[in-house]
């Protein structure tokens, strides 16, 4: 216990304390005395702490991950990212190219053109894990609860500090926090934003036309086997699968037609010119046929016609020898149906009065009536 007395024995800081450990420390030398040395022993300990921060920061494995390899390499990837983007944002632009119609393309046409032919690789990349990502937050996290959960969260805490702020301070927390002017959006970023989405809307609604008349027979074609695929797997893949599934081949096909593009057009040439071949082949034999059976009509008709004219002559045979007409008659008549009936010289829907009198029957108009 002595030596528990002997200890040094520490001051009071409280300046309106009549004394401490037995003695008297009101005394304002004291006071200033006892403060100079918090402040003291203050700096001291920060001293202490911006040297072992200093310490720390000048340590060789610190250095050497800031300044190394690794963080160039990095500081590079994230350079690099941050330029693709950049250009990715840049290529929103009406393109050149027009529809067959004529009609100009929006500016997302060349934004998805150099997405999906991954120009720009680092950009392409994070969007597609992004879809990922996506995708599978709406499949595994129940979104719609979260959403609910921090709205009502975060609306009972206002209510609370209101309705407690006004009980005891007469004033309410969230109302002294309110702004003074509540936040709008400016016209020209709506006006922006509905530019923006009209481009989009009119990007999905000129490329279904452009599919569904087989502007580009391929993408028609590929429009075709991806509706016929989803048709029979959706019966036992899940939406968030299909998703997955879609975005995958939008963002990959891509990709391996540009690594093989040379393989790929020569074979699709070599398929263009079989099917050229085939359809030059279809179109002679269908001439073949088709002459083939205008010569066999035509030789029925003359078949026919001849057997006409035999029937009709021993017809008038018949009736001249009864009695029934005369000779002259027969022959008159039947001269008047070999006769094939003439076109008329004019059309007489134009001049009906003068067809008429050309024809030796010229009537008034109102007699028609």
């Amino acid at each position: 216990m002595a030596d528990y007395a002997q200890q040094q024995q520490y001051p009071n800081l409280n300046p309106y304390s009549g004394g401490a450990n037995g003695q008297n420390t009101a005394s304002f030398g004291s006071n200033a005395s006892a403060g100079q040395q918090v402040e003291g022993t203050k700096n001291t300990m920060m001293s202490k702490a911006q040297s072992a921060m200093d310490s720390v920061q000048n340590h060789p494995a610190v250095q050497n991950i800031q300044n190394g390899p690794m963080a160039d390499k990095a500081r590079q990837e994230t350079a690099q990212v941050q330029g693709e983007f950049s250009n990715l944002a840049n290529s929103r632009q009406t393109p050149d190219t027009k529809t067959a119609t004529g009609q100009p393309l929006t500016h997302y046409h060349s934004l998805f053109y150099t997405l999906l032919s991954w120009e720009n690789p680092r950009a392409t990349a994070i969007s597609y894990a992004a879809i990922v990502l996506a995708i599978f937050a709406s499949r595994y996290l129940p979104i719609v609860r979260y959403g609910l959960r921090l709205t009502w969260i975060v609306t009972g805490i206002t209510a609370a500090a209101e309705i407690a702020g006004r009980m005891v301070f007469d004033q309410g927390f969230a109302s002294k926090m309110r702004p003074k002017k509540y936040y709008t959006i400016p016209r020209e970023t709506l006006e922006s934003s509905l530019e923006d989405l009209e481009q989009l809307i009119n990007f999905f609604v000129i490329e279904v036309q452009r599919i569904v008349f087989a502007e580009n027979i391929y993408a028609t074609v590929g429009a075709f086997a991806s509706a016929l695929t989803t048709y029979f797997l959706i019966k036992v893949t899940p939406a968030w699968g299909l998703a997955l599934i879609f975005a995958t081949v939008i963002y990959f096909v891509p990709l391996v037609y540009i690594s093989n593009k040379e393989l790929i057009d020569s074979h699709l040439e070599n398929a263009g010119n079989i099917v050229s071949q085939q359809s030059q082949q279809v179109r002679d034999l269908a001439s073949q046929h088709t002459s083939k059976a205008m010569e066999v009509g035509s030789q029925t008709i003359n078949q026919y016609s001849n057997k006409a004219k035999e029937m009709m002559g021993q017809t008038k045979g018949k009736a001249v020898d009864q009695g029934i007409v005369s000779q002259e008659t027969a022959d008159q008549t039947e001269q008047s149906l070999r006769q094939a009936p003439s076109a008329p010289a004019m059309d007489p829907t134009h001049n009906p009065a003068g067809f008429q009198a050309q024809q030796g029957r010229a009537e008034p108009m109102a007699a028609q009536y």
